[in-house]
C-alpha cells in the first residue's frame, strides 16, 4: 500500500512541476514577441506543451519531493536464507 501513497505523491508533485513548466514556457514564448497581436498561439501552447511533456519525463528520474515517501529496492539483502 506504501507504494500506491507514493505514485500518488509522485504524479501530484510531477502535474504541478508540469504546469508551472507550462506556464513559464508560455510566458517566454509570448515574451518573445513585440506586440500581443503578433503572438503565435500555436507555437506558444506548442513550445509550452513539449516543455510540460519534458518536465514530466525529467521527473520520472526522481522527485526530491518524494524522495523519502518510499524506501528503495535494496534486492532483498535482509531476507534470510
Amino acid at each position: 500500500m506504501e507504494e500506491k501513497s507514493y505514485w500518488k505523491k509522485w504524479a501530484k508533485a510531477a502535474a504541478i512541476r508540469a504546469v508551472k513548466t507550462f506556464a513559464q514556457a508560455a510566458i517566454g514564448a509570448i515574451g518573445a514577441t513585440a506586440l500581443i497581436d503578433q503572438v503565435d498561439w500555436k507555437m506558444v501552447v506548442g513550445a509550452a506543451a513539449l516543455a510540460a511533456v519534458l518536465s514530466l519525463l525529467t521527473s520520472l528520474a526522481g522527485l526530491p519531493e518524494v524522495e523519502d515517501a518510499i524506501e528503495p529496492y535494496d534486492g532483498g539483502e535482509d531476507e534470510a536464507v
